[in-house]
């Protein structure tokens, strides 16, 4: 039997710590900023605030294209001669990457390809179950292994509150009307992944430490979540009193293990700083 080598994109802002633990293999998607195209992971997020609080425009994101993909599988099999790929990859929904991987795929033999239908903390904990059954069974077949990952891909639920509006009317993703009462409101949009696509669900008016408490009961009143594991998600400057406090919320809510990620360049360029989220598999 072959050892199957799990892949996905950095847009799964995977924690460097899980990367090393799972031998997971990641690939970078891109941020162009300045004229200048920075591969995701290399850029510190904290450049992208910058870039903005100069600027008043926050950097174009792009998927990793075809060329990219032949390249990273044929370094993956070099490094794994004989083991097979499965790459859980970013929603095709918001982004070309997976479809670029399937057309890097023809070129090879033994590469299994999924649509995760998911981005940040909902693509980490699909690519991280999967981390688990191989861990489980590691003589597990790549189709089985794919058919499994087929019926939690619905299951993985993420919702998050971006840190600021700013970012988001800069991005074009909401009008100077909508901008200007959501600020005088104190408003702040709730984005949910709904078959594969970015979602505007809700609206909370308050604080972050006010609306994140009610972004988690909210969270954890309409999802019966697999409590042995959450992923909370944050942007640089969320503060860490909120921080403590969703760690308190969840380990009431009976988690046993609670993981929080950074959001990386593909959600920050979007969300802007000191945004919170929530990720996780329903039973």
């Amino acid at each position: 039997m072959k050892r199957i080598i799990l892949s996905t994109e950095s847009g799964a802002d995977l924690p460097a710590d899980l990367i090393k633990k799972h031998h997971l293999q990641v690939v970078p998607m891109h941020v162009i900023m300045d004229g200048k195209d920075y591969l995701d992971g290399s850029l510190p997020v904290e450049e992208i605030y910058d870039f903005y609080n100069r600027t008043k425009k926050i950097p174009s994101t792009t998927s990793t294209n075809a060329h990219e993909y032949e390249e990273f599988f044929s370094r993956i099999q070099e490094n794994y001669p004989g083991s097979a790929i499965v790459h859980i990859g970013y929603t095709s929904k918001a982004s070309s990457s997976f479809q670029n991987a399937v057309i890097a795929a023809e070129q090879f033999q033994d590469i299994h390809l999924l649509d995760a239908l998911n981005v940040t903390g909902g693509l980490t904990a699909i690519v991280m179950y999967a981390a688990e059954l191989v861990e489980k069974e590691p003589m597990m077949k790549p189709e089985e292994l794919i058919e499994k990952l087929e019926s939690v891909i619905g299951k993985s639920r993420l919702a998050f509150i971006p840190g600021s509006l700013d970012f988001l009317r800069a991005g074009g993703r909401v009008s100077n009307v909508a901008f200007i009462g959501g600020s005088l409101l104190k408003i702040k949009p709730c984005i949910e992944l709904i078959e594969g696509k970015l979602v505007s669900t809700k609206k909370y008016r308050g604080k972050m430490s006010v609306v994140a408490e009610k972004l988690m009961k909210d969270y954890l009143d309409e999802f019966t979540i697999d409590r042995n594991q959450l992923y909370l998600m944050f942007s640089i400057g969320l503060d860490e009193s909120i921080k403590n406090r969703m760690d308190e919320l969840a380990k009431e809510a009976g988690f046993k293990h609670v993981k929080w990620i950074q959001a990386g360049a593909m959600i920050s360029t979007h969300s802007g700083p000191g945004g919170f989220g929530i990720a996780g598999l329903e039973k």
